[in-house]
């Protein structure tokens, strides 16, 4: 085990600035299968901090103060179906940015922008 990182988190992992992370957190659970590991609660109930993980990465997000700006991050997610992945986000209240499709680089992708604003942008590598 290294000291300067938690087991199990990856060098990079994005970070998350939203409204409601409870919101959040079923988002990526419906559209990716993200299964929640921590979870810290102000005396409010708000969400100071929460993890997920997303086959084998961490995506960490806290609520963003009231009256701050949005914060967007774009993020790209593997996934073993684009197509299924895709229609999950868009039944979890996504918005389509771009339908699957085979792309050049040899990947199958597709994008989708959350409620809070992110852009995910879902592949599956096609085996060539």
């Amino acid at each position: 085990m290294t000291a300067w990182k938690p087991p199990e988190h990856n060098a990079v992992s994005p970070y998350l600035l939203v409204v409601s992370v409870r919101d959040m957190l079923a988002f990526l659970a419906a559209s990716f299968g993200a299964v929640e590991r921590y979870r810290s609660e102000q005396p409010d109930g708000s969400i100071k901090h929460a993890e997920v993980r997303i086959d084998d990465s961490i995506v960490m997000m806290g609520e963003r103060p009231a009256g701050s700006a949005a914060t967007c991050c774009s993020t790209h997610v593997y996934v073993p179906d684009v197509d299924a992945a895709y229609q999950r986000a868009l039944a979890a209240g996504a918005a389509s940015i771009a339908e699957p499709r085979d792309q050049p680089y040899g990947d199958r992708g597709a994008g989708v922008r959350d409620a809070e604003g992110n852009l995910w942008w879902i592949g599956t590598h096609l085996s060539r």
